[in-house]
Parts: structure tokens; sequence; C-alpha cells
């Protein structure tokens, strides 16, 4: 999958996963695969950000000031955790048209 996202597409979850709390993150089982996926504390953070239709600007903005992180790391590390959830159908991408 080639990811090149701007900073005002949108992220949201699809809606084909259970969560469940384990440990200080969250297990969810993608119901259409069976297959379980864990995420940490802030894997968690970004999976209830993305609940509804969020920028990944937004997403970056809101880790940071939550949590004691450089700009650039945190970038490829919200990214990174993006593009995963994507790609095993846990989440989807809009791309937003400018004007």
């Amino acid at each position: 999958m080639h990811w090149n996202p701007s900073d005002h597409d949108r992220v949201v979850a699809t809606g084909d996963a259970v969560a469940c709390e384990f440990g200080n993150g969250l297990a969810l089982l993608h119901l259409k695969s069976n297959i379980y996926y864990s995420l940490n504390g802030v894997g968690a953070y970004i999976w209830e950000l993305i609940q509804e239709p969020r920028p990944i600007l937004d997403i970056r903005s809101a880790v940071i000031a939550r949590y004691d992180v450089e700009a650039e790391r945190c970038k490829a590390d919200v990214e990174g955790l993006l593009k995963g959830l994507i790609e095993a159908g846990l989440a989807r991408l809009h791309h937003e048209e400018l004007a």
C-alpha cells in the first residue's frame, strides 16, 4: 500500500472490530478475519480518537498534547499505527479534497 496521506486526510475506525481493555491498552478482534490485535496505551488513545473521522494532524496534535513526545517521533509513530490499522481493515483513510 502506498502511504502518502496529507495532514488533512481523515481516518476513522471501520466498525468491524470489537475492543476490550487489556492491561494498559486494548485488544481488538477484527470480526471479518477473526484476528486479534493488541494496542498499547497510546494506541488505545488513538483508537478512541478515530471512532469518529478525524484529520491526521488533529490525531498527532492530541497525542503530543497528552504524551511527552517530540513532533517528528509522533508523526512517524502515529502514521505507522494508522497505516497498520488501515492495512488490517480496522480503519479507513478519507482523502480531503482541497478546493
